[in-house]
């Protein structure tokens, strides 16, 4: 098999944590040589596909499963993709200016809201209580039909939501438009990552292989197979959580709205999203439940999906104490029903009309084509679900497994996993121009929201 020339990083998978990784890397370092593998022959195919996912950039201002410290992190991360939209001249194309809101529910859900909004208001000012009047004209939809009392905490005019594949295709264009040897193999499947004797490595593939100084598998659950296949993370196991969607025939709403979080559920509670790909129509979910594949709509590899579950005491102890949670488990069954086609809408309807009281199962159209994997990650020696991002280091090596919302966090993670690979290689990190573009907007923009804060106050 023909090795060719020595390269200073390899990427293995192109979704928006690859790119973002490749797009740092060229721009923000004196690395020259970069090489980024890609099976598909596009990147962003998968998790990172707008089909995959809810289109949302996660802020932490509306998502109620966040704790206030957690919101710092996510608000800090998601902050580097909103001023790269921002600074990048990407608004309207990759991300775009919506109205969000996070809606309480009756009494108790409405009580809980305001000791939010209290607290959170500190983190984003630009937060706002809507009341049921003022809900009545900015969102009827929202009011119409409703016997409980309704409180929502929400913002106006902030990029909510992004298309993770445009956002890639824009990284991989600003990538390849510095002077750094690029190349881009798409329709190349990775099948083993080899360490030398030498300290380098070697990626084999299903064509051809090349020898790399520092490797940075972001591949969602293959990172971790790869990562095993080297002797690294074996304490660690995925269990797939898939999700779906479904869609109304109108757009009914123009703003996300999301729901108060059941403090003892792992996943998200069901939220409505003006869909791009769809004329802004309203989607609802996303349902989750464990499906035994890797990828949603792909060929299942049984070996894979095996090695992957890494099914042993540990991994059924996890499993057990899940479904003897009544919550847990009756909520993983309602999700199994919605699931199947002749049942699924009139179970989910219910859920829905908490956000549209006047919905009616002939209003929805169960979601062809959509929906994603989320491997979430089983802690075997703590015998726990660990929930958020995973990551790996060894010496040249990093694996990373971004579970939902990864793509919010990408450009955070590649700042982190760049500085480590400019350390294990002996490159330079160019800290104040990141600064500049990435994690600060530009001085116009800025003066265009200090602007836009001025006539809101005002008025």
């Amino acid at each position: 098999m023909l090795i060719n020339k020595l390269f200073d990083t390899a990427i293995i998978g192109g979704g928006v944590a690859g790119t973002s990784l490749l797009f740092t890397l060229a721009r923000y370092t004196d690395i020259k040589n970069i090489i980024l593998f890609e099976k598909y022959d596009e990147v962003s195919q998968l998790n990172s596909n707008p089909n995959a996912n809810s289109q949302t950039l996660h802020v932490g201002d509306i998502e109620s499963n966040y704790t206030y410290e957690k919101a710092q992190t996510v608000k800090r991360s998601s902050s580097m993709v909103a001023n790269y939209i921002q600074n990048f001249s990407e608004v309207d194309r990759v991300g775009f200016k919506k109205d969000k809101m996070l809606l309480a529910v009756g009494e108790e859900e409405v009580a809980k809201l305001k000791e939010r909004y209290v607290e959170f208001k500190t983190l984003y000012p630009y937060l706002e209580l809507w009341d049921e009047e003022f809900l009545a004209t900015f969102e009827p939809k929202l009011v119409e039909g409703r016997k409980e009392p309704i409180l929502a905490m929400g913002a106006r005019d902030q990029i909510t939501t992004v298309d993770y594949k445009k956002l890639s295709e824009s990284f991989v264009q600003q990538a390849l438009d510095t002077d750094k040897n690029i190349q881009m193999r798409y329709n190349e499947e990775v099948v083993k990552i080899k360490r030398e004797e030498d300290g380098t490595f070697t990626i084999i593939s299903d064509t051809t292989s090349f020898r790399v100084k520092s490797v940075v598998v972001n591949a969602g659950a293959y990172s971790l197979l790869f990562a095993q296949s080297m002797g690294y993370g074996k304490e660690y196991a995925i269990l797939p959580i898939g999700g779906s969607f479904f869609f109304t025939k109108e757009k009914l709403l123009n703003s996300k709205v999301y729901t108060m979080q059941n403090p003892k559920l792992p996943f998200a509670a069901i939220h409505a999203d003006p869909d791009m790909t769809q004329g802004w129509n309203t989607r609802f979910g996303p349902t989750a439940f464990a499906l035994p594949k890797l990828e949603r709509y792909h060929e299942l590899h049984l070996k894979d999906l095996i090695s992957a579950l890494n099914i042993d005491k540990d991994v059924t102890k996890v499993y057990t104490n899940l479904f003897k949670d009544k919550t847990i488990r009756q909520y993983i069954l309602k999700n199994v029903l919605e699931e199947m086609p002749l049942v699924g809408k009139e179970v989910f309807i219910h859920d829905a009309q908490k956000v549209i009281p006047s919905l009616n199962v002939k209003d929805l159209k169960f979601a062809e084509g959509y929906g994603g994997m989320r491997p979430q990650i089983i802690d075997k020696k703590k015998q726990e679900l660990m929930l958020g991002e995973a990551k790996i280091e060894e010496d040249g090596l990093i694996f990373n497994m971004t579970p939902s919302p990864g793509a919010t966090s990408s450009l955070a993670i590649a700042l982190q996993d760049a500085r480590s690979v400019c350390k294990y290689l002996g490159k330079a990190f160019d800290m104040e121009k990141h600064e500049n573009e990435i994690q600060t907007l530009q001085t116009e923009e800025l003066n265009v929201l200090e602007s836009e804060a001025a006539e809101v106050a005002i008025a």
